[in-house]
């Protein structure tokens, strides 16, 4: 994890909160095996681990995908039910369009919080832009 930001307003005990991380993806590898790779990940530690919906979206210069997953988990010292919303995105480098990097940026609340919360990290998701000065 490169980044995280807790919500200041706990609902039951759990803070909503940010992640942020990412990584290069080999040429072959979609957004799509990245998200199914992220659903297992989670069932290690949670179940049942449900992807709620998932939406392809972006362009062929910009590809994106969105998913939201609900699960349970132990949080502290209780089982919480959560939900997480993931932004995938792929950032094509300017010098070598085989080469992709990729950015994931997760919101994970409790089932109660997430609504109230997912408006103010989609305008956080807004704001993230690639850096073409930096070859990616």
């Amino acid at each position: 994890m490169a980044f995280a930001a807790v919500h200041p307003q706990a609902d039951a005990g759990f803070n909503a909160n940010i992640t942020i991380d990412g990584g290069f993806l080999k040429d072959s590898v979609t957004l799509v095996e990245v998200a199914d790779a992220s659903a297992e990940r989670l069932r290690e530690v949670a179940e049942p681990v449900v992807v709620v919906q998932r939406h392809e979206v972006g362009s062929a210069d910009a590809p994106a995908l969105t998913q939201r997953l609900s699960f349970s988990a132990v949080a502290g010292d209780a089982r919480r039910n959560l939900v997480q919303s993931q932004v995938y995105l792929a950032v094509l480098d300017t010098e070598d369009p085989h080469r992709r990097a990729m950015i994931r940026l997760a919101l994970t609340a409790t089932e109660a919080q997430h609504d109230s919360v997912l408006g103010e990290f989609q305008d956080f998701v807004r704001t993230v832009r690639s850096d073409s000065r930096a070859g990616v």
